[in-house]
């Protein structure tokens, strides 16, 4: 296995002070501290276990802890995000800011030839992971929302950071290195978006899975309500347990792979099964894409149906080596509207999300199969059996071998 940082007695990198110490000399003296950390032998594994992960995890932690402590309130109305629903969306956050870190590394790698530069894969994620410190640690004011701004704001000492260590670790000549800074943070900045439109769409569906208003209840009898939502408190343990075991199939899949990680399905093998019509309704379009990067691979394929002025759409989802995070979602729940009703609940093994609306006629069926992919129904139909039989059309057991 790589050695990781060369460590001291304490079990720290050396420069004095450990990772606290680095952390303060990179903000108040970077121009001394980035020649060290040039100077300093590395590896991937350790600059990402050692010092991204860490810090990486403040923002999404602060996050998670400022929803449910501050719920936000519009016009009277309080909200507290999904206790369950918040979590998984923190693991995923965290998951990508890692994967997204490595990604900058490999755009500031490729480009710096053409500035001059000197391709090295360690020196580009040296400057990747390092010029987002103050990023990271300013994420911690976003526990309390009125200070949220301030944290925000810090981060923007990132570009300064990124502005000395870059051009100085890629080797870029001072005449090009306004043009190679310039150009690297623009492209991590449309990474970055690309990034967070993943994030949402993963968030999205976990929470599809985690429905209630999210205000917490009193624990009772081994369980906790969350929003009308039941969850067995005694299988905290399991989760934890689970939360390791992810982390861990990541990880060996991340070396087996040479960083590339776990692949998700093919886009065209879930395409190809979705039904090409239904009774009924016709199939107007199709569409599938896919990708990713270190161990955060995800692909899905999506057709749209249609019959008269009704229309939803029928959509497979392969979420991945994230996929086992789904795992963590085990709930049960109902709740009756005015209108319709919604109600989770597991079926042979499978978690089922049901919501429909009697008077727009509009709801939505999925089924999370072997807890990686997401087959949904969702749009307007004369009833929830339309949606339920769009879903029953696909296979399961030829998605779920597709595993394998």
């Amino acid at each position: 296995m790589a050695s990781e940082f060369p460590k001291d007695t304490i079990g720290q990198p050396p420069a004095g002070g450990g990772m606290i110490g680095r952390i303060k000399r990179l903000l108040m003296s970077p121009k001394t501290e980035w020649a060290a950390i040039d100077a300093e032998p590395m590896t991937t594994q350790g600059i990402l276990t050692a010092w991204v992960a860490p810090l990486a995890a403040i923002g999404p932690i602060a996050h998670l802890i400022q929803g449910q402590v501050f719920p936000m309130s519009i016009f009277g109305v309080t909200w507290r995000p999904p206790l369950v629903g918040s979590v998984v969306t923190a693991i995923i956050t965290w998951a990508l800011i890692i994967a997204m870190t490595y990604v900058w590394a490999l755009i500031i790698d490729a480009l710096a030839p053409s500035f001059g530069g000197t391709k090295n894969s360690i020196s580009a994620l040296k400057v990747a992971a390092f010029s987002a410190t103050a990023g990271w640690i300013g994420a911690v004011l976003g526990i309390l929302p009125m200070l949220g701004i301030i944290g925000a704001l810090l981060g923007l000492y990132n570009i300064y950071l990124f502005w000395i260590g870059g051009p100085m670790l890629m080797k870029v000549p001072q005449d090009k290195a306004v043009g190679y800074v310039i150009v690297s943070i623009v492209v991590g900045i449309i990474a970055n978006i690309l990034a967070g439109i993943v994030a949402l769409a993963i968030a999205g569906a976990m929470f599809a899975m985690t429905p209630g208003a999210g205000v917490l209840g009193t624990p009772g009898g081994g369980s906790i309500t969350v929003g009308g939502t039941t969850i067995d408190a005694g299988k905290l343990d399991a989760a934890a347990a689970s939360i390791k075991e992810s982390t861990d199939k990541m990880q060996a899949s991340l070396t087996a792979n040479g960083g590339a990680g776990a692949k998700a399905v093919d886009p065209t093998a879930l395409q190809n099964l979705i039904p090409a019509s239904l009774s009924g309704w016709n199939r107007t379009s199709i569409e599938s894409s896919g990708g990713g990067a270190m161990g955060v691979n995800i692909s899905d394929a999506t057709a749209q149906f249609a019959a008269g002025d009704q229309s939803f759409h029928l959509k497979i989802s392969d979420t991945g080596a994230m996929g086992s995070l789904a795992g963590l979602v085990n709930v049960t729940s109902s709740k009756q509207t005015a209108t319709g009703y919604e109600k989770t609940a597991l079926q042979d093994g499978n978690m089922v999300t049901e919501k429909w609306d009697n008077e727009s006629k509009q709801g939505t069926y999925s089924v999370l199969v072997g807890k990686r992919f997401l087959v949904e129904a969702e749009g307007s139909a004369p009833s929830i059996d339309v949606l339920k039989g769009a879903v029953g059309s696909v296979n399961l057991g030829s998605l779920a071998s597709l595993a394998s």
